[in-house]
């Protein structure tokens, strides 16, 4: 029986690979037999990482693991627990820098696997600000799981291309940015759609960066700080509606505006 066991576990860790990589292949081109699909069928046999399900994206030529990718993983393996807090002495509220100190269980009996993460206006992107505290709760979640369970690749919350630079000076001097409102006459409400949008972001797994270029185009502005209210949330009512009726289509819409970029470069 264990052998039984065995060989389908082995069969369905294979296929997992093969429905990956066509997918992979229809989304970005992955060709089989590069280094980029024996990655990721090591990915998928070793962790059963599924691209389908949004636990992959590949950026860059790159392979990373999504937030939801490692909470799906750490169930799989039965995880104990996940201990998460701030570290007091090195947040500064004042200017929105937070740090986290996360711990995995990955028995009962295990001592824990330790990871920080940190997060401030400059090495997050626009898309998230005033979310700072909870992109560094993630991040540190991020990097205990990946500790614990072995996990080479670094995950997207994590990674600084979708994090914006801070704002420089006539001088060519970086100096940090302060939140820019959607509109001037309404701080409060702008906050919420950032939320909303930035909720809606964690939830599809999607690109801050991409979503962001989208908006623009959309809006039919220069800048998104540029568009109005009414704009914004007709944006996020439009998107929302579009994840929820073919999500692959609007993956596909997000990623031409990464080919646009690299055909630029």
């Amino acid at each position: 029986m264990r052998g039984k066991r065995s060989c389908e576990s082995q069969f369905s860790s294979v296929t997992l690979y093969r429905n990956n990589l066509k997918y992979a292949q229809s989304r970005w081109g992955v060709q089989k037999g590069t280094s980029l699909a024996i990655a990721l069928g090591r990915l998928s046999i070793e962790l059963r990482l599924c691209v389908s399900s949004g636990d992959l994206l590949l950026i860059e030529n790159r392979w990373y693991v999504t937030h939801s990718g490692l909470l799906r993983l750490a169930t799989r393996r039965h995880c104990a627990g996940i201990h998460v807090r701030s570290v007091p002495k090195s947040c500064e509220p004042s200017s929105s820098r937070w740090v986290f100190r996360a711990v995995v269980f990955k028995s009962r009996r295990c001592k824990g696997f330790v990871g920080y993460g940190d997060a401030d206006p400059s090495n997050t992107s626009d898309l998230v600000r005033g979310a700072e505290m909870r992109v560094a709760e993630t991040r540190a979640v991020n990097r205990a799981l990946r500790k614990a369970y072995g996990i080479g690749i670094c995950s997207v919350e994590e990674i600084g291309s979708f994090s914006g630079r801070p704002a420089s000076d006539d001088n060519g001097n970086q100096r940090n940015r302060p939140p820019q409102p959607v509109n001037p006459n309404g701080a409060n409400g702008q906050h919420r759609l950032r939320d909303r949008l930035c909720q809606l972001i964690r939830q599809q797994q999607l690109d801050p960066v991409l979503v962001k270029s989208y908006a623009v185009d959309f809006c039919g502005v220069k800048n998104l700080k540029e568009a109005s209210r009414e704009q914004v949330e007709k944006f996020i009512e439009h998107i929302a509606d579009w994840a929820t009726k073919d999500k692959n289509a609007l993956v596909c819409q997000l990623n031409s505006y990464l080919e646009q970029k690299e055909g630029a470069a």
